[in-house]
């Protein structure tokens, strides 16, 4: 269970997790050493996954986010199993999600341009038969956060409610 000394670490890891523990501890009220603990602790309890470089995704060439809707016919294990290690293998999908509702999966993928989509998009047909594709092109990214939102966190009796800037 996570306290609220928790909270406001993993909310300044979320924004900078290069930030040096000390800095940490003086912003949370806590010295070095217990704030030291306190991110192991959340790395032991897999609270903290990694920690991770975020990309400007046009400087490395992969500027073009696709949305991939998949729509599929088959259902048993087998070929979830062989449907899922290929997605697995393709660096270009950056999300991959099993969804509820018409749309059985969804895939973000990072690509160049409309032609390296198209080369991704061949080479995942002819790994996995699949029933419907259907692509969007983001034409504009409107807000981008990898930071969770953590005011769930803690228990309804400790939630604080979250400042809203304007």
């Amino acid at each position: 269970m996570l306290d609220e000394m928790d909270v406001k670490i993993l909310r300044i890891l979320q924004e900078d997790c290069t930030r040096p523990v000390a800095d940490i501890g003086k912003e949370v009220g806590l010295s070095t050493t217990p704030c030291w603990r306190r991110v192991q602790k959340l790395e032991e309890a897999g609270v903290i996954q990694r920690r991770v470089a975020i990309l400007d995704a046009h400087q490395i060439n992969a500027g073009v986010t696709v949305f991939v809707s998949i729509k599929t016919d088959k259902h048993s294990l087998n070929w979830l199993e062989k449907f899922h290690t290929a997605v697995a293998e393709f660096p270009e999908v950056v999300e991959f999600y099993r969804m509820s509702g018409d749309i059985d999966y969804l895939l973000r993928v990072a690509v160049p341009d409309i032609a390296a989509y198209d080369v991704f998009y061949k080479k995942l047909i002819s790994r996995i038969e699949i029933a419907k594709v259907s692509s969007a092109f983001a034409m504009e990214q409107i807000k981008y956060t990898t930071a969770l939102p953590l005011q769930f966190a803690l228990p309804a009796s400790e939630a604080k409610p979250e400042r809203v800037e304007a």
